[in-house]
């Protein structure tokens, strides 16, 4: 019975320690993608600042004629929201984080929401629970291009252009750092107006120069705006991208060690085990040779 069990418990051990190697690989690519998608972001930020900072003196000098391309409205009757998760799993928490706050919101009531989702793992989570989604985008969640955040784009803009929506919002995971992500929900349109510092730093670029628009800047700002939703939507990807990497990295390292603790408690229980088959032996060969010694001659 102890060497049947044993033989048990070694064949878990081997399947462990295989799964082991699996995690362990996935966790050193998950990390060598780390330090891409950073990089990534780092450099898509000029971009995003520039065409922010140019769009916010054309709404600064349209201020008339801006309307409801800047500011926070107040009560928005019809809005989209914008999810983006991952197309795999194994990144622990990462999907549900995005996924629970967006159900919620969709289940509020109110305003009149509109899906759009960005990663298969979204699609599958609302049609489980009924939720209709607009539009899907999947296929590209490890490593966004640009032309990935222009068809997303396509989709969003034009009904708030087209008064379709109100407001335009996105749930994603903004990457802090490699330590530290957040789920954030982001106003994407109208354009969100500049906080006090952009404010400041816009004024002392105004004492410094002058900007003139050509052609005037109410034409030229809905002309940017499709523009700067192509790159916040992609910046909002090369962030998620690097968010789901670092998750899936620091799943798969738990994993890891989960699994290196189990080879541990199964190679104990293996070699007690061994250790009462080898003790039951040893009691049959002295019970044996006992009787031998006590069995009566001729």
């Amino acid at each position: 019975m102890a060497a049947a069990q044993e033989r048990v418990i070694r064949r878990r051990v081997r399947t462990v320690r295989s799964t082991q190697k699996i995690t362990r690989a996935f966790e050193l690519i998950a990390a060598s993608q780390i330090v891409r998608a950073q990089s990534r972001i780092a450099a898509a930020k000029p971009y995003l600042d520039g065409i922010r900072e140019i769009l916010t003196e054309a709404a600064r000098d349209a201020a008339g004629v801006a309307g409801r391309m800047l500011g926070v409205p107040e009560s928005p009757q019809k809005v989209l929201v914008v999810a983006i998760v991952a197309d795999r799993g194994l990144c622990g928490a990462y999907n549900a984080n995005v996924l629970r706050p967006t159900e919620r919101m969709m289940r509020s009531g109110s305003s009149e929401f509109r899906l759009v989702t960005v990663g298969r793992k979204a699609q599958s989570y609302f049609r489980f629970r009924r939720i209709e989604v607009d539009s899907s985008f999947s296929g590209f969640s490890d490593r966004p291009s640009f032309s990935d955040a222009r068809q997303v784009a396509e989709v969003v803009t034009p009904a708030f252009l087209e008064e379709e929506v109100d407001q335009v919002l996105i749930v994603s995971t903004r990457f802090l750092s490699a330590g530290s992500q957040v789920v954030e929900t982001r106003q994407l349109l109208p354009m969100p107006e500049p906080s006090g510092d952009s404010l400041e730093e816009s004024g002392d670029a105004a004492r410094q120069g002058y900007t003139e628009f050509e052609p005037e800047s109410s034409s030229l700002l809905v002309e940017l705006v499709p523009r700067y939703v192509e790159t916040a939507i992609f910046d909002a990807m090369l962030e998620a991208s690097a968010s789901e990497h670092t998750a899936r990295q620091r799943a798969m390292a738990a994993a890891t060690d989960n699994a290196e603790d189990l080879v541990k408690t199964l190679t104990r229980a293996m070699n007690r085990a061994r250790q009462e088959s080898i003790t039951t032996e040893i009691m049959e060969i002295v019970g044996g040779a006992e009787a031998l010694r006590h069995e009566p001659t001729d």
